[in-house]
């Protein structure tokens, strides 16, 4: 547990714990507070403490410990649930992950909980320990702060993935292989998989932005229309880098193709300037000059210059042949 506490004063405290003697009058007196549960070990103490001290629903303390699922918003009136989820990439972008991150929104105070990291959470609350003015404005708009470090979370990784792509893009026509299209296979279920979380993140934020809610104030329902705007522009990001993808991935397969078209031609080249020396050799190796035919008088020196000529002539001939037809 972490806390920043702003009192009526405006002075700031950060605890690590809540101090003694603590009940919901004094939660209610501050001017700010936010508390932040992280790597939490039993949930019955999680679950107690939110019970006791803010009175929350037991769904949406069920939702927060228990469940995972995409993200929403609930309006309990007094206070809003809001599930939202962050997301942290490998430098390789081998793996990524979306750590889920619970938020307990009321009119002065703000509760967020998440077994993993969050990344965008540690930076807010670095923030406002480094500059106060970013809890002048309200629990809400603590809550627009964090969902904004999230969707730059989102457009880092994006960018990065379009740029892992454009780099195996250039690799194609120099080194194409089967490798290469696992990696933009795995690239495009990681890119399926940020859509899949983008499209509800997107409406939670828009109901934020839209909807009336007691513990939202109407100046900072412009705040969350401009963090919506950024989804929308990062959605249609990723619509683009999954087109980019996707014209990738058949590059890839084009370009093998052609590959695999020059190989067999040049073969089929090979196995066709050979064929008339098979048959030559294969009918002059039969025993022809041991029978009373007119070729037993080509016996001898004669008779092997002659079809030596005829190996040589006939599939230099051929080959000239076939670089006039501009078949290779």
């Amino acid at each position: 547990m972490r806390i920043l506490y702003v009192d009526a004063a405006g002075q700031l405290q950060i605890l690590t714990e809540m101090p003694p003697g603590w009940d919901k009058a004094n939660l209610k007196s501050a001017e700010l507070l936010w508390i932040d549960l992280n790597h939490v070990e039993s949930k019955e103490i999680t679950e107690q403490f939110l019970t006791q001290q803010f009175g929350f629903h037991p769904l949406a303390i069920d939702d927060a410990l228990n469940e995972t699922h995409l993200p929403k918003v609930d309006d309990w009136e007094t206070y809003l649930y809001i599930a939202l989820q962050d997301i942290a990439a490998e430098a390789n972008l081998h793996t990524i992950t979306l750590p889920e991150l619970d938020l307990f929104l009321g009119k002065q105070y703000l509760v967020t909980y998440h077994m993993d990291e969050v990344t965008a959470v540690d930076r807010v609350w670095q923030l406002c320990q480094r500059h106060q003015r970013w809890l002048q404005h309200g629990a809400d708009h603590l809550v627009y702060r964090i969902i904004d470090e999230i969707v730059n979370n989102y457009t880092a990784v994006t960018e990065q993935l379009e740029a892992q792509i454009v780099q195996l893009e250039g690799q194609i026509f120099t080194h194409p292989s089967a490798d290469l299209l696992e990696r933009l296979a795995h690239y495009k279920r990681l890119v399926l998989h940020i859509r899949r979380t983008l499209v509800p993140q997107r409406e939670v934020v828009n109901k934020l932005a839209r909807d009336t809610f007691l513990v939202i104030g109407e100046k900072d329902q412009v705040y969350f229309r401009d963090v919506y705007d950024h989804m929308v522009r990062l959605y249609n990001q990723s619509d683009s880098v999954r087109d980019l993808l996707t014209g990738t991935m058949e590059l890839n397969l084009s370009v093998m193709n052609n590959r695999m078209n020059d190989v067999m031609k040049t073969l089929t080249i090979i196995t066709t300037l050979f064929m008339p020396l098979t048959f030559i050799t294969g009918f002059f190796g039969m025993n022809f000059f041991q029978a009373t035919l007119p070729l037993r008088a080509w016996t001898g020196t004669g008779m092997l210059a002659f079809t030596l000529a005829g190996m040589i002539l006939l599939p230099l001939s051929m080959f000239y042949w076939m670089r006039r037809r501009a078949w290779m």
